[in-house]
């Protein structure tokens, strides 16, 4: 059974930091392809915050550039994303996101794990 698992999150002042991780587990996993931190506000859809490939290729919203760096440890199946320069409106549960392969391929998501950030 595939499992990702974050760790991270919490309250922190606006201009603070943090670092968000998440662990991908399971016997039946033979690779996992793309990777990415998501992110959900009260009342409004999840959107990507920040992608990256197998190869380390990342994208990043517009809103978290220069702020937030995505990096993956292939070799320990885990993703993170250090977050900087925090604001309000960065708030939100954050989700991590894998493409996986086991006798398939697909999406997998972790529980979330909630980033205050206070003015």
């Amino acid at each position: 059974q595939v499992q990702l698992v974050e760790s991270g999150g919490g309250l922190v002042q606006a201009g603070g930091s943090l670092r968000l991780s998440c662990a991908a587990s399971g016997r039946s996993i033979v690779s996992i392809n793309d990777m990415g931190w998501y992110r959900q506000a009260p009342g409004k859809e999840r959107e990507l915050v920040a992608g990256i490939t197998r190869g380390e290729d990342t994208k990043y919203a517009d809103s978290v550039k220069g702020r937030f760096t995505i990096s993956r440890d292939n070799a320990k199946r885990t993703v993170s994303l250090q977050m900087i320069s925090l604001r309000p409106d960065d708030t939100a549960v954050y989700y991590c996101n894998a493409r996986i392969e086991t006798w398939a391929i697909r999406d997998y998501w972790g529980r979330g794990t909630q980033v205050t950030v206070s003015s």
